[in-house]
């Protein structure tokens, strides 16, 4: 459990060193050749510094961008539309902008919401307003050329097409290079010494939280920081519901260190809950399902450090657009009027009730 929480909205924090006593050495008298030299007096005897124990620290920077949505409604192939685009563009087009940021980090972490298959499945009936969403397998790759390493697919899309469809997903985001997570499979991955694990999970309702706990008990013995990124919540709103603060307390009283929301397709504000961050909504990335969807989003970083076993953990926040021309171009990018970063980072913050 982190120990301690330096809020960030820029660069990293800086640690001070313990203040180190100043040691002074008082050397011998000089020894003559034709004079008995007394004995030097107690405190006059020369001291040795003792070496301090140095500290061992650890250090591990995870990204986290929102909601991805790397295929176009059933598959189409319209001009212009993110399946196009795919086929006239390179796969390091979408991250382009940002690449910089998710490869120098430790893990960039991604949500998927659709279907990556070659096969032509049948769409799965749903209730009410439905959308399916596929595209062909090696768009996948899509997410390993921008920088992400891990792919939560969680959600209430990447059944569209059936478990056929699911485990194709699998399959092609597992050959693409990427770590993939879901419901009943924490990803686990290990550098610098330190072990993460990351339950990517559904929170549909309060209760949900229960199965959650479950599973971060069985990795914490394995693990020495545990991440939960959800889905679940209302679409479209900018402040999450009771139920679900009341749930990721719980998941954060139970002992993750960090706790990540998507679903609503807008920016939720974070709050820190007893020392942990909780991120309520992380807003849509490259979202090739609507043409002009809310025009802000984040990239949520958060930096572990392990020094003599202990954990604390800072964190920062880059407000980006999620498309950079009049409709969407399915190329997020930072945003560079301070203004404009200033707004996302205060709405963040619980000090703004938008994010434009």
């Amino acid at each position: 459990m982190v120990c301690c929480l330096l809020s960030m909205t820029g660069s990293g924090f800086t640690s001070v060193p313990p203040t180190q006593k100043a040691v002074v050495v008082v050397p011998a008298s000089k020894v003559g050749h034709d004079v008995l030299q007394p004995p030097v007096p107690k405190n006059e005897i020369p001291i040795t510094p003792v070496k301090e124990k140095e500290k061992v620290t650890e250090t591990i920077t995870i990204s986290f961008i929102g909601d991805c949505l790397i295929a176009t409604a059933s598959g189409g192939k319209q001009a212009g539309s993110l399946n196009w685009t795919a086929s006239h563009r390179p796969a390091s087009y979408f991250f382009e902008k940002v690449d910089d940021i998710l490869k120098s980090d430790d893990f960039t972490v991604a949500n998927c919401e659709n279907v990556f298959t070659d096969s032509a499945f049948t769409p799965i009936k749903k209730s009410g307003r439905a959308f399916w969403f596929r595209s062909a397998a090696k768009n996948a790759f899509i997410f390993q050329s921008g920088g992400v390493d891990i792919v939560s697919i969680a959600n209430n899309h990447t059944g569209d097409y059936g478990k056929a469809g699911f485990l194709d997903t699998i399959k092609a985001l597992e050959n693409a290079g990427l770590q993939v997570g879901y419901n009943n499979l924490p990803v686990l991955v290990e550098k610098n010494n330190i072990r993460i694990g990351i339950i990517c999970c559904d929170l549909w309702g309060y209760s949900h939280y229960k199965r959650t706990i479950k599973q971060l008990k069985d990795i914490q013995p394995d693990t020495d920081i545990q991440i939960v990124y959800f889905h679940g919540g209302q679409e479209n709103i900018h402040r999450p519901e009771e139920w679900k603060k009341s749930a990721a307390r719980k998941i954060a009283e139970a002992g993750a260190d960090l706790v990540v929301g998507g679903h609503p397709h807008v920016l939720q504000p974070m709050e820190v809950y007893q020392g942990v961050p909780i991120v309520y909504s992380i807003g849509n990335f490259v979202y090739g399902g609507n043409r002009q969807p809310e025009n802000r989003t984040i990239i949520f970083q958060s930096s572990f450090e392990i020094i003599d076993g202990k954990t604390s953990v800072s964190y920062s926040i880059i407000p980006c657009y999620v498309y950079t021309k009049i409709a969407n171009n399915w190329q997020p990018d930072r945003i560079k009027d301070q203004d404009e970063k200033n707004r996302v980072l205060d709405f963040m913050h619980g000090n703004r009730k938008l994010p434009y």
